[in-house]
């Protein structure tokens, strides 16, 4: 998405403009990484639903154990 607010520059040597490489729109926009922030984000989480007990469904989900057997085709109508 910066690349396209950004834009393009001019190259001074060639005169031809071209498109801005990552290290040169890291460097003009000194935001947090968003990839960083998402992993970090995403690492709380975990920690959160690790710090649940055994029996919430989001705990269980974590560590692959379910109760049952899924049923196979379309849900039931309710």
């Amino acid at each position: 998405m910066p690349r396209k607010i950004i834009g393009t520059k001019e190259d001074k040597v060639t005169g031809t403009w071209r498109i801005l490489h990552n290290e040169e729109l890291y460097n003009l926009n000194p935001s947090p990484n968003i990839i960083g922030v998402i992993t970090s984000i995403r690492i709380r989480l975990v920690l959160h639903v690790a710090s649940m007990g055994n029996r919430k469904s989001a705990y269980r989900i974590l560590v692959g154990r379910r109760d049952g057997k899924i049923p196979l085709g379309r849900p039931r109508c309710r």
